[in-house]
């Protein structure tokens, strides 16, 4: 049994200008240990999907299918039930740190809450772990820091302590939402580093929400191509970017600086935009924008299927079309 099983999940939110279908059909599943990488433009339903994971969906928000964590049905789950799972079971890091702190408590206030709530621990030893998970995620002089309020942390620090926090009760499953964004280049790398350590050494689970495939490449074993709320390619880290067999996949991948890039050279970009999810798409939802579609595209959306050991794509095209295509060698 995985960690984490999606199965058919569907999301659609209730708006004055109609029925937004934000995802449809996902599916995917989390083993302990494993890091899995959730991929795709804004609006594409990434975020959409691990809010339905916490429980957090907006009001006007409905989920259905099933999202079973270690055989429980989330979705089924009381809320008094979830309460309980969010943060011991299952944690999350969002994206901006400031929007996790609170402001007016100082970080000592707010760790030992989680211990208390959680664990029922008392306020010393509640402390004594807080102390200690701040020295695991490497806070200089932690212990004279522990009292401080978030503002006086950097911003990479203070993305630790949210870090810190969601491991206090040793959780089995770790959701990233873009917890590198804000971050400089220097400081994303030990954010990621330390994400990796904490996987090892407690052979945690991870879902990485991003738009960055640096960031997928360096952490992730599995990775899920999003667009348009459904699954556009599913596979390995190696699958995905040595063998990547939609077009999207190719688009993002050829959107990525290289370091050998000519100055002045200008980066690819996916031409147009993604499509409005009030309107019904007939057929593949990234046709409009894809440079290898055909008629059949237009017609009928098409199904995931697997194409290779583990490798699942949505697309009617073959690998070696593809490639022709790049090379110009068809029209």
């Amino acid at each position: 049994m995985s960690l984490l099983e999606v199965k058919n999940l569907n999301i659609e939110f209730t708006t004055l200008d109609g029925v937004v279908n934000a995802v449809n059909n996902l599916n995917f599943a989390v083993d302990k240990g494993e890091a899995l990488g959730i991929v795709g433009e804004s609006g594409s339903g990434k975020s959409q999907t691990i809010l339905s994971i916490m429980g957090l969906l907006a009001s006007n928000g409905r989920a259905t299918g099933e999202i079973l964590f270690k055989g429980q049905d989330l979705l089924k789950t009381p809320e008094k039930e979830m309460n309980r799972i969010r943060g011991k079971q299952i944690a999350m890091i969002f994206q901006d740190p400031m929007t996790s702190l609170n402001p007016y408590l100082r970080i000592s206030t707010q760790m030992t809450e989680v211990l208390r709530l959680h664990e029922g621990c008392s306020k010393a030893e509640a402390r004594k772990r807080a102390l200690e998970m701040l020295d695991l995620v490497k806070i200089p002089d932690a212990k004279n820091r522990l009292d401080r309020y978030p503002h006086e942390f950097s911003g990479g620090m203070r993305q630790r302590v949210v870090i810190a926090m969601a491991l206090l009760c040793r959780p089995e499953l770790i959701i990233a939402d873009e917890p590198t964004t804000a971050l400089d280049v220097t400081v994303q790398a030990q954010i990621l580093r330390l994400l990796e350590d904490i996987r090892q050494e407690f052979n945690t689970g991870i879902i990485m929400i991003t738009h960055d495939l640096g960031v997928v490449a360096t952490i992730c074993d599995q990775v899920l191509v999003m667009y348009s709320g459904a699954v556009m390619e599913r596979g390995s880290l190696q699958d995905i970017f040595k063998r990547p067999l939609n077009p999207y996949t190719r688009g993002l991948l050829h959107s990525v600086p290289l370091p050998d890039q000519s100055r002045g050279e200008p980066l690819y970009s996916i031409p147009g935009n993604p499509p409005n999810m009030l309107q019904k798409i007939q057929g593949c939802a990234f046709n409009p924008r894809c440079e290898f579609s055909s008629e059949r595209c237009f017609q009928s959306k098409p199904e995931l299927i697997e194409a290779g050991p583990g490798h699942w794509k949505a697309c009617y095209r073959e690998s070696g079309e593809l490639e022709a295509f790049e090379r110009g060698k068809v029209s």
